[in-house]
C-alpha cells in the first residue's frame, strides 16, 4: 500500500525564483488580471437568474429548460473545480487561467448567438467547466505571486471582487434586460475576457511547483466527479422531488457510495487527485468546513431576499439589486481590512469575530415581517457584508496557505467546490425549510382570514407560489379577496423566511466554533517551484 507523502515528512522546498524584474511577474498587477476574470466567473453565477424570464419568453423554453440553463453552469463548475486545479499544478496556473479565460468568453458570446435553448444550455456547461479551470489557477497565481506578509491582503481583495461581482449580478442583469436584451448579459463577457486575456500574457508569470504530480489519478477524477455530480444533482432536486423521494436518496446514496470509493483509492494511489494527507492539518480541515458553512447561510439566505424584495415589496429587480447594496459595500470594504488584521493577528479571532456578526445579522433578517422599511434591511445587511467578508478571505487563507505549494492548485479547487457545496446545500435545506413552513402554516391562515376553502387540488399550486413570496391569484379574483390572499401570502412567506434565517444563524454560530480551529497557514513560507515566462 502506498500513500503521499505529508507536509511534515517532505523535505523543505527550496525558494521560489525570483520573478523577472518589471511589470512581467508584479504581484498587485497580477491581481489584477486574475481579478477581471473571476468578475466573469462571479457575475455568472447570479446575473443570468435575471435573464432567464427573457431568454424563455423569446425561446420558446420550458421551465425545466430554463432550470438547466442554471444548473447545468452549477454541476459543471462544481463537478470540474479539484481536477481543474489539479491541471493547473501540472501544467502550470498561468496556461490553465489563460485556457479558461479564452474558453469562457468564446462560450459567453455563443450564448448570445444561440437560437435554441438547447446551444444555450450546452454553452452554459461550457461556461461552468472553463470558470473551473480559472478559479482556482487564480488563487494558484496569487499563492506563488504574493510574498508572504501580503498573500492576505490579496487574497482579501480576491474576495471583495467575489463578493461583489456576486452580489452585482441582479443590478447588472437588471440593467442590461431591461435597457437592451438578455444577450447581453452574456456578450457583457466577450471584452472583459479578451482584456484578461492580454494582461495575462503581458503580465502572468507561470509558477510550477519542482514537486508537482507528473501522471493523472484518472479513478479519482471519476469517482470524484460522479461523488460530486451525485450530490449537488440531489441538491439541485430536492425542492421538486422532496428530501424523501426514492430519487433524492438513490442519487445522495450513489454521493455517498462514490466518496468512499475516492477516499479508498486516494489512500492507496501513488500520486492522488486530493492527496488525503492535506486534511492532516487540522486548520484545513476547519478553513474547508467552515468554507460550507458560510456559502450555506450565505448563498441560501439570499436566496430568499431577492423573493421578498421582489415578490414581497414589490421592486423591480434593478431597485432589488440596489437595496442590497449595503451588502455589497461592507463586503468590498471589509474584505481587504480583513486581510490586513488577518496578517497582523492570525485567522483565528477575525474569523470567529465574523462568523459571530453573520449570526447576529442572520438573527436580525429572521426578524423582518411584511412592513419592514430600507433603513431596517439596510442595517442587516450592511451588517451582514461585514461579517461574510473577512469569512471569505479568510478561509480562503486557511485552506490555500496550509496546503503544500504543489497542491495550490487543488486546494484552490476545494475552496471553490466547497462554496459551490455549502450554497447548493443551503439553497436545498432552507428551501425544505421553508416549504415545510408554508405547507404546516397556510392552510390555518388562510382559514383565519375568512377565505373560502381552495378548490381540491389548489392546494399545493398555492404553497408552490407562495414559498417565491406569490400571491396565488388571478385577474378573475375580487379585489377584496385578492387582498386578502396576498396579506396571507406574504405574512406566510415572511414566517418561512424568519425560520430560515434563524436556522442559517444557528449554522453560523456553528461555524464561528469551527473558526476557533483555524490558524495561520504553515507553508505560507514554503513557496516552492520555478517560474516559467
Amino acid at each position: 500500500m502506498t500513500s503521499s507523502t505529508t507536509v511534515a515528512d517532505s523535505a523543505p522546498e527550496p525558494p521560489i525564483t525570483e520573478a523577472p524584474k518589471g511589470l512581467r511577474g508584479h504581484p498587485w498587477l497580477t491581481l489584477l488580471t486574475v481579478a477581471l476574470g473571476v468578475t466573469m466567473v462571479a457575475l455568472d453565477g447570479t446575473i443570468v437568474a435575471i435573464a432567464n424570464p427573457a431568454i424563455q419568453k423569446d425561446l420558446g423554453a420550458s421551465l425545466a429548460d430554463v432550470q438547466w440553463i442554471t444548473n447545468g453552469y452549477l454541476l459543471a463548475l462544481a463537478v470540474a473545480l479539484i481536477t481543474a486545479g489539479k491541471l493547473g499544478d501540472r501544467f502550470g496556473h498561468r496556461q490553465t487561467f489563460l485556457i479558461g479565460v479564452i474558453g469562457f468568453a468564446i462560450s459567453s458570446a455563443a450564448i448570445g448567438f444561440s437560437g435554441e435553448v438547447s446551444l444555450v444550455v450546452v454553452f452554459r456547461v461550457l461556461q461552468g467547466l472553463c470558470g473551473a479551470l480559472l478559479m482556482p489557477a487564480a488563487l494558484g497565481l496569487l499563492r506563488a505571486t504574493f510574498p508572504a506578509e501580503k498573500l492576505n491582503m490579496a487574497i482579501g481583495i480576491w474576495g471583495a471582487v467575489i463578493g461583489a461581482s456576486t452580489a452585482a449580478g441582479p443590478i447588472v442583469g437588471g440593467l442590461l434586460v431591461e435597457h437592451v436584451n438578455w444577450q447581453s448579459v452574456f456578450f457583457i463577457n466577450a471584452p472583459v475576457g479578451v482584456l484578461a486575456l492580454v494582461l495575462g500574457l503581458l503580465l502572468l508569470v507561470d509558477h510550477r511547483a519542482e514537486k508537482a504530480p507528473r501522471s493523472f489519478d484518472l479513478p479519482g477524477i471519476v469517482l470524484l466527479s460522479g461523488a460530486m455530480f451525485c450530490l449537488i444533482w440531489a441538491l439541485i432536486n430536492a425542492a421538486d422531488w422532496h428530501w424523501t423521494d426514492q430519487r433524492t436518496l438513490l442519487f445522495l446514496g450513489l454521493s455517498v457510495v462514490c466518496f468512499v470509493a475516492f477516499v479508498f483509492w486516494e489512500s492507496r494511489t501513488r500520486e492522488p487527485l486530493l492527496p488525503l494527507s492535506m486534511f492532516r492539518s487540522v486548520a484545513l480541515s476547519a478553513g474547508t468546513v467552515l468554507m460550507v458553512l458560510m456559502a450555506f447561510g450565505f448563498m441560501g439566505g439570499l436566496f430568499f431576499v431577492t423573493f421578498y424584495l421582489q415578490n414581497v415589496h414589490g421592486l423591480s429587480p434593478v431597485d432589488s439589486g440596489l437595496r442590497l447594496l449595503p451588502l455589497t459595500a461592507m463586503m468590498i470594504v471589509a474584505s481587504p481590512l480583513a486581510g490586513a488584521l488577518i496578517t497582523k493577528f492570525g485567522p483565528r479571532m477575525p474569523l470567529v469575530t465574523s462568523m459571530v456578526i453573520t449570526a447576529v445579522s442572520m438573527f436580525g433578517l429572521s426578524r423582518l415581517d411584511v412592513n419592514s422599511g430600507a433603513l431596517e434591511m439596510s442595517i442587516w445587511f450592511a451588517l451582514l457584508g461585514l461579517g461574510l467578508g473577512p469569512v471569505m478571505v479568510g478561509a480562503t487563507e486557511v485552506i490555500v496557505g496550509n496546503a503544500p505549494i504543489q497542491h495550490a492548485g487543488v486546494a484552490g479547487g476545494l475552496q471553490q467546490a466547497a462554496m459551490q457545496v455549502g450554497g447548493s446545500l443551503g439553497t436545498a435545506v432552507l428551501g425544505a425549510i421553508m416549504a415545510g413552513r408554508v405547507d404546516n402554516t397556510l392552510p390555518q391562515k388562510w382559514a383565519d382570514a375568512g377565505l373560502p376553502p381552495m378548490p381540491e387540488g389548489a392546494e399545493s399550486k398555492a404553497s408552490d407560489a407562495v414559498e417565491v413570496g406569490i400571491a396565488p391569484i388571478t385577474k378573475s379574483t375580487p379585489p377584496e379577496i385578492a387582498g386578502k390572499i396576498t396579506a396571507v401570502a406574504h405574512d406566510t412567506f415572511v414566517s418561512g423566511m424568519g425560520l430560515a434565517f434563524t436556522v442559517a444563524a444557528v449554522v453560523s454560530v456553528v461555524a464561528a466554533l469551527v473558526a476557533s480551529f483555524t490558524k495561520r497557514g504553515e507553508n505560507a513560507d514554503a513557496a516552492g517551484g520555478s517560474v516559467h515566462i
